[in-house]
């Protein structure tokens, strides 16, 4: 008899692609949307998943595939673990991560409940990632597309879920996802942008999005070396470390620290000061045995070259990072993924650079 797996549907290619590449191999899928809020002031969110568009294009699939599909409501779970999390993070000054918050208390929290309501043991999503068994036990790893890697978006699964996870396209390139999309007739997919966006609130419309959830603080832009005042801003949770864009002086300048206690955005010319030779990490979650100490690499953002690193654990949850090289646009609040090879360690929140 077929073993049953929740397929998470977010409407686009690699949810859809996923869908059928375990309906092929022998799995009966079930297929699940999860239903998350938006920005009620936005009126347009292009190629975002949760839509109606893509509710249908979820629906579509699964009744092409002969799967059953349902919708499992999580606005409210979302708008506390994410959309609130987002914004009191930026009134802090403080640079947060929302796609990592909610893999983990959203969309896979949700699916293993929905996925447990209906007697269900695993759960499937369209993630390019894989999951690893070792004699040590589960791990989560890098995929084969490494330009499509996700890991750094999953570093806080809890490790105890590992076994129950299934990554369809941990051994296919993006390239190869569409290929098998055209091949069962979605060519639809080849034509759709796909979105950059956050799928609560579009770039072009974040501005307006934060002056209505925080409300205009102005304050100072204070020139880091003199600490004179060249400036003012409406709020600094328009800024972060090493940010350039948004900045409109007649001279080049980067943003090099933002203190929330005075309200104050420190700027530079010179990029050389944005440049820190470590950090620290705090809250960390691991999905390997805890360690001491390690040599391995660092990310701080989803596509970044990752740093080769020296790794310390401080206190429980706590970690110190010395990296090789200098890294610019160290900011309190990023998330920071750990690896050895190909293998993520786990990840946890920068505290502090040094």
């Amino acid at each position: 008899m077929a073993e049953k797996i929740v397929v998470g549907m977010s409407g686009g290619v690699d949810s859809s692609v996923s869908l059928l590449i375990l309906k092929q191999q022998g799995w009966e899928p079930v297929g699940v949307s999860l239903l998350l809020p938006a920005w009620e002031g936005e009126c347009k969110r292009e190629n975002a998943c949760c839509t109606a568009q893509s509710l249908a294009s979820a629906k579509s699939v699964c009744k092409a595939a002969g799967v059953p599909y349902y919708v499992y409501d999580c606005r409210e779970e979302f708008r506390k673990a994410v959309m609130d999390y987002f914004v009191t993070e930026l009134a802090l000054g403080r640079t947060p991560n929302p796609c990592n918050f909610c893999n983990w208390h959203v969309k896979f929290t949700k699916l293993f409940e929905w996925a447990k309501m209906h007697g269900i043991k695993y759960v499937a999503t369209g993630h390019y990632a894989k999951i690893k068994k070792k004699k040590e036990g589960w791990f989560l790893a890098r995929p084969k597309d490494r330009i499509k890697d996700q890991t750094y978006g999953l570093c806080f699964l809890p490790r105890e879920w590992l076994p129950n996870i299934v990554f369809p396209l941990a051994d296919l390139t993006k390239q190869a996802v569409y290929e098998i999309a055209v091949k069962h007739g979605f060519d639809f997919y080849t034509k759709v942008k796909q979105s950059q966006d956050l799928c609560f609130v579009s770039g072009k419309y974040m501005r307006k999005f934060l002056l209505e959830k925080i409300g205009a603080k102005r304050g100072p832009i204070i020139e880091y070396e003199t600490m004179r005042q060249i400036g003012r801003h409406d709020g600094i949770f328009n800024f972060t470390i090493g940010q350039r864009r948004g900045l409109f002086f007649p001279q080049r300048y980067f943003v090099a620290a933002v203190d929330p206690s005075k309200n104050a955005v420190f700027v530079t010319k010179d990029r050389g000061k944005l440049a820190k030779n470590g950090m620290v990490v705090k809250n960390f979650n691991y999905l390997c045995k805890p360690f001491k100490r390690i040599s391995g690499a660092i990310q701080i953002h989803p596509h970044q070259k990752e740093v080769r690193s020296k790794i310390a654990a401080i206190s429980k949850g706590e970690l110190k990072v010395w990296l090789s090289s200098p890294l610019e646009g160290i900011a309190p609040g990023q998330i920071c993924a750990v690896y050895k090879k190909d293998i993520c360690l786990g990840g946890g929140i920068i505290d502090s650079s040094f």
